[in-house]
């Protein structure tokens, strides 16, 4: 779904036919990328396709991932993280419960005072304001904020703006919180051999997982249906997903431009009054959950990059795929906090965002 207003502004990027426009976004996505990627930055083929996208789209380019070929990136993230999920892992959060709570609740009242405040003080209407805040899947945040009265445009403003900033921050401490001195990360084999007939039932496992999302109504359901069916596969089957690095360097780059396409020049106009206060909103959530982060290391004992990235305030397709990127973090615990903390805004969301925005006088 395209949620750019549509915009009779003419950049220079306007007039070019589609596949001049293309090739721009992939000159420039290669430089930022490659760039990105000789900093051994975590991500780097998320964020160097999003901040392109997001150059190609200011400068007004009108092109747009076809919506199913983002749907196979989703599908492709959501299965890299189900098949991800181990039995021992996931049998020890009963006994992690009180983490996850406080984690959850935490973040969600941070985030829903902020809502409040950009609400009270009249820089956004009520319940766009607590929808924009709700820390969660960006896309499935967009979506459902149409389905309670609030503006899609400036929602999806203030969810894929939180997007690229707690990426590109995630991505940095990713890479310099942790100490990796004398560590000699391994080079990635972009092209291993792969296992034709594993490749094949990979794919047919992800169009089933992303068929049932979708029929089954689920909230971002392509994301949820390849998670799914991925973790009933690898934890109920005992299968190896194939997933080599180029198919999750594609659904990367794709997730990206996505993303970053969103920003064109009239939205961000649209927005531009507001753009200080929201950012500072953002920030303010971003140093909580990075306070609340170390308390979890200081109390519960978690290393700091797993606590940063798992109460992250970001999308969770982006934080995946920052942690599957980063070096001895808890991949599973990251995206159990992550996905309690969707599912409980996916429920408390709309009495929330009517709470809070009668509260504000929205």
């Amino acid at each position: 779904m395209d949620i750019s207003p549509q915009t009779s502004f003419q950049g220079p990027l306007t007039r070019l036919p589609p596949i001049l426009q293309w090739l721009f976004l992939a000159v420039l996505t290669a430089l930022l990328a490659g760039l990105m990627l000789y900093a051994t930055l975590p991500a780097a083929l998320l964020i160097g396709p999003m901040l392109a996208a997001v150059a190609a789209g200011a400068m007004g380019a009108g092109v747009r991932v076809p919506a199913m070929v983002f749907a196979g990136a989703q599908v492709t993230v959501g299965m890299l993280i189900g098949g991800s999920l181990e039995p021992a892992i996931l049998a020890s959060f009963a006994d992690i419960w009180p983490i996850l709570l406080l984690a959850v609740l935490a973040t969600v009242a941070a985030s829903s005072f902020l809502g409040f405040l950009v609400s009270r003080w009249k820089i956004l209407p009520g319940t766009t304001a607590v929808w924009g805040s709700a820390p969660g899947a960006a896309t499935a945040m967009v979506l459902m904020a149409g389905a309670f009265g609030a503006d899609q445009r400036l929602v999806a403003f203030m969810q894929y703006l939180r997007v690229i900033m707690v990426t590109i921050a995630a991505a940095l401490i990713a890479r310099f919180w942790v100490d990796t001195s004398g560590v000699e990360l391994p080079e990635t084999d972009w092209f291993p051999a792969v296992r034709p007939e594993m490749l094949a039932l990979t794919a047919a496992i992800g169009l089933a997982g992303g068929v049932i999302g979708k029929f089954s109504r689920l909230p971002a359901p392509f994301f949820f249906g390849g998670l799914i069916a991925g973790g009933l596969a690898h934890l109920g089957g005992g299968l190896t997903l194939e997933l080599p690095p180029w198919l999750l360097g594609l659904a990367y780059l794709l997730v990206g431009w996505t993303i970053g396409l969103k920003f064109d020049r009239a939205l961000l106009a649209t927005a531009f009054r507001a753009l200080p206060q929201v950012v500072l909103s953002i920030l303010a959530l971003m140093a909580f959950c990075g306070g609340l982060a170390w308390f979890l290391h200081v109390e519960w004992g978690i290393d700091p990059l797993t606590a940063y990235l798992a109460t992250s305030p970001g999308g969770m397709d982006s934080v995946a795929i920052i942690a599957a990127a980063s070096q001895n973090v808890n991949l599973s615990f990251i995206m159990a906090v992550q996905m309690a903390r969707f599912l409980f805004v996916l429920l408390a969301g709309p009495p929330i965002s009517r709470l809070v925005a009668r509260w504000a006088g929205g």
